[in-house]
């Protein structure tokens, strides 16, 4: 009988491992999801840049709570700072707020 626990108990203690990150990595993924829908959601919205982010990490962090999941401020942060990237909207405010920054082209 030890020696079928010797051999069973690393097995076991694998399996629960692998479950548990399996676990984390679903709750990852759908943080990201709703991180995704929280910052499209903010966007259009007439808010200031730190209000917009900081309504997308409570939305973030409420949605999940009512899903009975829970995860840190700071992971929470993480997502909507990536989903905020990912999405592009950077990419738009920039080339919106760069249309008076720019420089003449010089031809010599």
């Amino acid at each position: 009988m030890a020696f079928l626990w010797a051999y069973a108990k690393p097995l076991l203690t694998a399996k629960a491992k692998t479950a548990k990150t399996e676990q984390s990595r679903q709750l990852w993924t759908l943080a990201e999801q709703v991180a995704e829908a929280a910052v499209n959601t903010m966007a259009s919205r007439n808010m200031s840049g730190a209000d917009k982010y900081a309504k997308a990490v409570d939305m973030v962090q409420t949605t999940l709570a009512k899903s009975g999941h829970h995860i840190a401020p700071e992971d929470a942060e993480a997502v909507v700072q990536s989903a905020y990237e990912k999405s592009g909207v950077a990419d738009k405010q920039k080339s919106t707020d760069d249309v008076n920054n720019t420089q003449p082209v010089l031809n010599k």
